[in-house]
């Protein structure tokens, strides 16, 4: 790997850069390539997920729509009382929980929602958005992490929550990070607070390719905004189109698996961290996990982390799992 002799691996870990840059140079420099997922989501990579979530190939919003809109009123039956907080962990642009909100709104429960996040402008674009259609719920965003959040509320009184984690977003992680997640937020809760956690189900593995991998090129081209925003952000050189992008499904680790594979050899300079870094040919950037589950581990996993599940509410042809947990 190529370096400018005047920056020191020192430099990087002092604090002069931000968190952005350092991971794109710890993804960069370490032996098999890889870059955070989570960084595909700036304007233009949402604007694109938005678009991947309407193909044909892309069920998994579909899927948990339906559900939402079938088991809601069971949903809200099981929490009990007339009051408790909508939480929802990286809310997007809301659309799914409208769906609970609206059912909400012409109920007798006192609900307030609170979308958490670290993004401001996302979360003010939907706090108004909610405020014109459903005006009769109040609604409040937290600016922060989401365990800071949680442990706020929960430190304010022992209304009870009920936090959303929709999107198969658990799915980025692979288990052991999971767990972990999983386990910290339970520390922020309180007893009988309850978690709707979204898991894409494992089912035919060519169905799983075609969601990840459409014909259209769009989900190419979301991964290739990491790229851009590389180029935009940190003035990085990358050619997007000397990368082509794969996906794969990884039947050992239960897995998909999306990278972003250089088709010739090329050095991309990146000015903000004055380096160049080298990609032989075919060698693979890591961009995305996408692990996908069943009933059993989905169990173990809420058992192990202090949770007991309520139900697991399906879709009809059992794709996509709402899982309702209690913390105990």
């Amino acid at each position: 790997m190529s370096q400018v002799a005047h920056w020191e691996d020192s430099d990087l870990d002092s604090g002069q850069l931000d968190e952005f840059a350092q991971d794109v140079h710890q993804g960069l420099e370490s032996g098999r390539k890889s870059l955070p997922c989570k960084y595909i989501y700036d304007q233009q990579g949402s604007h694109l997920f938005a678009q991947i979530t309407q193909l044909p190939e892309y069920y998994l919003t579909r899927c948990e729509t339906r559900i939402l809109e079938k088991y809601k009123e069971d949903l809200v039956r099981h929490l009990n009382g007339t009051s408790f907080h909508l939480i929802e962990l990286g809310a997007g642009d809301g659309r799914k929980t409208r769906i609970l909100l609206s059912h909400l709104a012409n109920s007798h429960r006192q609900v307030c929602y609170i979308p958490i996040d670290i993004s401001p402008s996302p979360l003010e674009s939907l706090i108004d958005s909610l405020n014109r259609e459903l005006g009769g719920i109040p609604s409040r965003a937290l600016v922060m992490d989401y365990f800071e959040g949680l442990r706020y509320l929960s430190s304010l009184n022992a209304t009870p929550k009920l936090v959303l984690f929709l999107g198969s977003s658990i799915g980025n992680m692979n288990v052991r990070a999971a767990d972990r997640f999983l386990s910290r937020l339970r520390a922020a809760l309180n007893p009988n607070d309850y978690l709707l956690i979204g898991f894409d189900l494992k089912k035919d593995i060519q169905r799983l390719l075609r969601a990840y991998n459409d014909d259209q090129g769009i989900t190419a081209a979301f991964n290739k905004n990491l790229l851009h925003r590389i180029n935009r952000e940190l003035g990085g050189a990358f050619i997007a189109d000397r990368f082509e992008f794969y996906s794969t499904y990884e039947a050992s680790d239960g897995a998909v698996q999306s990278y972003l594979v250089s088709t010739c050899f090329q050095q991309v300079y990146i000015r903000k961290l004055r380096r160049q870094y080298t990609f032989k040919s075919w060698e693979a950037i890591h961009t995305e996990s996408s692990y996908k589950y069943d009933l059993d581990q989905i169990g173990a996993m809420a058992r192990i982390n202090g949770y007991e599940i309520v139900e697991n509410y399906t879709d009809e042809r059992a794709f996509f799992v709402d899982s309702l947990w209690r913390a105990v």
